[in-house]
């Protein structure tokens, strides 16, 4: 099918949108942009070039039936891969952010330096890849162990002392460290957005008619929804979890019962930090990466600690998800507004619940 026929295919959509947009990329938009940069035309400009699900896509889906059914189909195609996109974007924050609700809710420390150690993940992946010639999957554990080395040094070494500090001393002490952690890596490596080669079977897009499902979305999908179920089971269910529990809940207790309080905090910041790092290996390709990262996703961090909040683990993921979705959307359909609308939902749902939308009990 040429893609004038496509073109008069998908003319009915145009109806639908009545107000001049100017559509960016969307930030999660699967393997091909669904969105580049339009010159300001009225409506939404849904030719195939513009749109890299529908040029991909099978065109016989098109148009067996009228134009009005192909419009039709095309509508309900582009909200269910919006959907999956979102909860893929949800999925990642989680893992980036669930270090930090470990932290902050279990250990009551605030660490915003928290998106430095998913951004040394991320580098870590980028340089192994390109540098080393190291494979992908390769790359994801030691971006685990890589960070989680490092979180444990510097708990040892700079965080510890800053337990029982004010919280603002916390803040500030943590802030510090992001600053000079994106300094040292412009200094190290440049700052030019850095980007890695999946393999062949990670990308583009299962052929599926009724949603455009990317490959490395799905896998993304897979590996946090693993990694949710054991975090959840190690601090639910084994004997770690019950010691940190007892640690958070009165340090000198623990240790009059033969606890290492120190030795419980030091793994627990380890993984967190190890967490962090392995979700910027699997973002860096998503989310893009470059010496700015911890500053630009710092905000989304935040958002899904204090909507979710920090007593449990689901609390977090139902917050990232629904995140991910609004965030997703609110770019697509509205770009101009997508962050307005996100932010004042997080405004609302904390007026409404200060202690979090899922906590159980009150805030800290």
């Amino acid at each position: 099918m040429t893609g004038p026929s496509i073109e008069k295919s998908i003319a009915p959509l145009r109806s639908l949108v009545v107000e001049p947009v100017r559509f960016g990329r969307l930030f999660l938009a699967g393997d091909a942009a669904h969105i580049v940069p339009t010159t300001g035309a009225k409506g939404l400009n849904l030719a195939a070039a513009d749109v890299g699900y529908l040029a991909n896509a099978p065109t016989e889906h098109y148009c067996e039936r009228s134009n009005a059914d192909c419009g039709t189909k095309i509508v309900r195609q582009s909200s269910m891969t919006l959907l999956f996109d979102g909860i893929a974007y949800g999925m990642l924050l989680f893992i980036l952010a669930v270090g930090l609700a470990v932290t902050l809710g279990l250990m009551n420390f605030i660490n915003l330096a928290h998106g430095a150690f998913a951004m040394a993940g991320g580098y870590i992946t980028v340089l192994l890849m390109n540098r080393a010639g190291f494979p992908f999957l390769l790359c994801l554990p030691i971006a685990f162990l890589g960070t989680a080395l490092l979180g444990a040094l510097l708990e040892r070494t700079l965080y510890r002392p800053m337990y029982a500090r004010p919280h603002l001393d916390q803040v500030l002490f943590s802030i510090g460290l992001v600053f000079m952690a994106v300094t040292a890596v412009d200094y190290v490596v440049g700052s030019m957005q850095q980007n890695i080669h999946l393999p062949d079977w990670l990308q583009g897009r299962l052929p599926i008619e009724a949603v455009g499902i990317g490959k490395y979305r799905l896998f993304i999908v897979v590996v946090c929804a693993l990694l949710t179920v054991v975090l959840q089971w190690i601090l639910s269910r084994t004997r770690f979890g019950s010691r940190l529990r007892a640690s958070v809940d009165d340090p000198r207790v623990a240790g009059g019962l033969g606890l290492d309080v120190n030795r419980i905090f030091l793994v627990t910041f380890a993984v967190g930090s190890g967490l962090a790092g392995l979700g910027g290996a699997l973002g860096a390709e998503v989310l893009g990466l470059d010496p700015t990262f911890p500053l630009k996703f710092m905000i989304y961090f935040l958002i899904v600690v204090s909507v979710g909040g920090t007593t449990t683990i689901t609390g977090p993921l139902l917050a990232a998800l629904l995140l991910g979705i609004f965030d997703v959307a609110g770019k697509y359909y509205v770009p101009k507004l997508g962050a307005f609308f996100v932010y004042s939902l997080m405004i609302a749902i904390l007026v409404w619940r200060p202690q979090g939308l899922f906590a159980r009990g009150t805030a800290r």
